[in-house]
């Protein structure tokens, strides 16, 4: 979700504008970005790669280097885990498990660790794909569906999360009950932990052994939304609801519905309602109960941005074409559509400002979104 940014969707007459363009190695991290400065994950030969660009044109800065490269035959090579920005410092997670803690000027080493090893993990099939967290003085990284963390300024383990587990979630800070914590899909289970130090808050079951990616959405009523799904898609989502009294911690699971089945695709809640693929054609539903308002649109495993203020969908496809939908639940409406990227693209959008951000394997793209008149 990106707030206050209001653009004009007419791109009849006012399409985006390319201001560059250039090729990248494989991976399917995403964007980083402060200040006119870019960060991502690639893949450069026999390197892992994470790099620096300048927002403004393109150019790199500089480049930090591990000689590893991942690969599975369904995403090929690369790094799938986008890098993480604090406090001057990007922290990155690679496909092998390689935590760098970089500086975010020079790409100097800072420390570097490796999740897997201090986990006993094995890399999982299509690689380690979870985004660092940062929690005050905290890096929290996810290898395989169990949790890692870190002294954010020297890279000395500061805990281990419970052995066990599966999947390519990232942990997902949260507050909920008015207790800040970090979430983690694993498996068919989701866990809660302090971040401070690991300690187990909560865990729901929501069914049988299945592979999680995408982090779980938490609404402003202490409401979780959990996608569920296994090997070959997306199973579902559910609604569950989590409290917190005398007794501890409490989870009660509202509804489940297959009217949304997100794989490793996003998903966004809006005004009641929920967004998403639903396999590779976009859905609407309630969350009050679960129900389908609407399905349509075919665009592959692609992935979205939410503008609110506008109640709009910024939409990439995977085959590369940028399109607007309303988030409204009508109807489905789609706005305007164009081709922008050549290739499978499974990488998510970055909406900066007045500028868009795109990449998949091969190369990436900066566009000029037109403003709409305020």
């Amino acid at each position: 979700m990106v707030n206050g940014v209001l653009i004009d969707t007419d791109w009849s007459q006012s399409p985006p504008i390319e201001l560059w363009r250039r090729p990248i190695g494989p991976g399917w991290s995403s964007f980083a970005v402060d200040g006119d400065l870019v960060y991502t994950q690639e893949q450069r030969g026999e390197d892992e790669i994470v790099s620096c660009y300048r927002l403004s044109s393109g150019e790199p800065v500089w480049r930090h280097r591990d000689a590893v490269r991942f690969y599975e035959s369904n995403g090929g090579p690369g790094p799938r885990a986008t890098p993480t920005l604090h406090s001057g410092r990007v922290y990155a997670m690679g496909a092998t498990g390689i935590v760098n803690a970089l500086d975010a000027r020079t790409g100097a080493v800072l420390w570097s660790r490796n999740a897997a090893t201090d986990t006993g993990k094995t890399v999982p099939d299509w690689g380690v794909a979870s985004s660092p967290l940062v929690v005050d003085d905290v890096v929290i990284v996810a290898v395989a569906g169990q949790l890692a963390a870190y002294d954010a300024r020297t890279g000395d383990e500061k805990w281990l999360g419970q052995p066990g587990g599966t999947g390519y979630s990232s942990p997902h800070l949260a507050t909920i009950a008015g207790v800040p914590q970090v979430l983690l899909m694993r498996g068919s289970r989701t866990i809660s932990v302090s971040p401070a130090d690991g300690t187990p808050l909560w865990e729901h079951a929501s069914g049988p052994p299945s592979t999680s990616i995408v982090q779980p959405a938490v609404t402003g009523d202490d409401t979780v939304l959990i996608a569920t799904g296994d090997s070959m898609g997306g199973n579902g989502i559910l609604r569950a609801t989590v409290g917190h009294g005398p007794g501890g911690w409490n989870v009660e699971e509202r509804w489940t519905s297959r009217g949304l089945k997100p794989y490793f695709n996003d998903f966004v809640a809006h005004e009641g309602h929920a967004y998403g693929f639903d396999g590779s054609i976009l859905s609407c539903i309630d969350l009050s109960d679960g129900t389908r308002k609407w399905k349509g649109g075919r665009y592959g495993n692609g992935q979205l941005v939410l503008l609110p203020e506008q109640d709009l969908l910024l939409v990439l496809s995977e085959d590369g074409e940028l399109a607007l939908v309303s988030a409204t639940a009508d109807k489905f409406t789609e706005i305007a559509r164009l081709p922008a990227l050549e290739g499978k693209t499974w990488n998510h959008p970055v909406v900066v400002g007045d500028t868009l951000l795109i990449r998949n394997g091969a190369e990436m793209a900066a566009y000029r979104l037109p403003m709409a008149a305020r």
